[in-house]
């Protein structure tokens, strides 16, 4: 495994000069030397030629891009290496254009291999489920939570969108998603895409322990489950207060106003079908912000399993 530290492209493309590089490095990260087929935890794994290696129990050969994001495309490991760098390097995000241009592929290949590796950046999973095990905070943590609304004017809608969404007065607040976000105070961050009609008590529920310091302004939301944690801290915008010693919810807005600047500085726009895989992306790169290129870059490969085809993409 490559354990030496990079800084630029020259030096990824110096780390990893040919595929088998790559595949070795790949290995040590996904298997650590104990390969595992992706058929069978089980069974016994046979090592064959040309990288491959035959499971016992299904009678399947496999090799270590199977069942991963880079599985069942023509895309060198070598070029997916360079995308995973410039994506999880990039500080407001890069283009499928952009990535087009620097990787020598179509826009659409480009495009296609960044909604793969988006795929992969959910490892702080959002939570939906009141008794999961992997909520924010705990005994005397700060959690900042709030909501953001996306989407634009139908007045600045094109007129084939426009006309869609005034055909049906009952869908004319479907171009907005409500965006929830949770910070544990200078730690975690998630950030999750919700619908209008989506209960946020619920939600705060299931991604925030209890036991935690809630902090939020003073929207009826979070008025009778703010009454359930441990302690609930209050800031009131209306009459503006922004801060009162810890009583604030500077950090989460401020998660907001650089999410806005991703979106208008590189992506321009957003669909709702894809927009939690753009805040993952965008939680992924807040929560690893203290940590190294290389951190980053391995940390996206050990997550690697998460794969994505074509047809679920665009259907």
């Amino acid at each position: 495994m490559i354990n030496i530290e990079f800084k630029s492209v020259r030096e990824l493309i110096k780390a990893f000069p040919d595929e088998q590089t790559c595949i070795n490095h790949l290995e040590q990260i996904r298997w650590n030397g104990n390969v595992v087929s992706p058929f069978d935890e089980t069974s016994k794994v046979y090592k064959c030629a040309g990288n491959k290696y035959k499971c016992r129990n299904t009678g399947k050969y496999f090799n270590v891009r199977t069942a991963t994001l880079f599985d069942n495309t023509k895309v060198e490991l070598q070029t997916w290496f360079l995308a995973i760098y410039l994506v999880t390097g990039h500080k407001k995000g890069i283009s499928s254009l952009q990535l087009g241009r620097d990787l020598n592929v179509t826009q659409k290949t480009a495009w296609f291999m960044l909604q793969r590796i988006r795929n992969c950046f959910g490892i702080d999973t959002i939570e939906t489920d009141p008794n999961n095990d992997n909520k924010l905070g705990g005994s005397g943590v700060i959690v900042e939570v709030d909501e953001t609304v996306l989407g634009g004017k139908v007045k600045n809608m094109s007129n084939k969108k426009r006309a869609q969404i005034l055909e049906n007065k009952a869908d004319r607040h479907n171009n907005k998603t409500v965006m929830v976000g949770y910070l544990e105070r200078d730690s975690r961050l998630r950030l999750q895409a919700v619908k209008p009609t989506d209960f946020v008590p619920d939600l705060v529920r299931a991604n925030v322990d209890t036991e935690s310091v809630l902090m939020t302004d003073t929207a009826n939301t979070y008025v009778t489950v703010g009454k359930e944690f441990a302690h609930h801290g209050v800031v009131d915008h209306g009459k503006k207060e922004y801060g009162r010693g810890h009583y604030y919810t500077n950090g989460i807005e401020g998660c907001f106003s650089l999410f806005d600047r991703m979106v208008i500085g590189t992506y321009h726009y957003l669909s709702t079908k894809h927009l939690q895989k753009y805040a993952d992306e965008f939680s992924f790169r807040f929560n690893s912000r203290k940590e190294t290129d290389l951190f980053r870059f391995n940390l996206l490969l050990a997550n690697c399993t998460n794969r994505l085809t074509y047809n679920e993409l665009t259907k």
